[in-house]
């Protein structure tokens, strides 16, 4: 009776170790799936602000007229404006001000050292506001 006990108590010790082991295993698996999930959408997310981004400096670049004309009002003394759309940037926001802005930078008339910048703002469903545009220059 003693051996058959021992014997007994060894086979529940095993299925129980199994049945623990099997657990662990699902879990990790469950864990991975989570984790593919996330970094899937964080990468999502990524793109769509991407696709964002992009629509918003193409509407820019439709509107470049607007941005010219907003730089030459500056000064008389301003007779061409370059825009440097690479250096293209989107700020978001500062401590006291909580409002998002594209920056847009450039020259006037050809001279390297001058320059300009145009805050655009950026409303709330992410769309532009030509109308609230900032302009700043650099006349040397």
């Amino acid at each position: 009776m003693k051996k058959r006990t021992k014997i007994i108590i060894a086979t529940i010790a095993s299925i129980v170790a199994l049945v623990s082991l099997g657990g662990c295993a699902m879990t990790q698996k469950e864990s991975n799936k989570q984790d593919k999930k996330v970094t899937s959408s964080k990468k999502n997310i990524t793109d769509d602000k991407e696709a964002i981004k992009q629509k918003q400096l193409a509407y820019l670049k439709e509107h470049e007229q607007e941005i010219i004309d907003l730089v030459k009002a500056q000064s008389p003394k301003v007779e061409s404006v370059q825009i440097d759309w690479e250096q293209t940037q989107w700020s978001d926001g500062a401590l006291t001000n909580p409002e998002y802005y594209i920056n847009v930078f450039g020259r006037i008339n050809n001279i390297e050292e001058s320059g300009w910048g145009v805050d655009v703002p950026i409303n709330d469903d992410k769309s532009i506001d030509m109308g609230g545009c900032l302009c700043s220059m650099n006349l040397r």
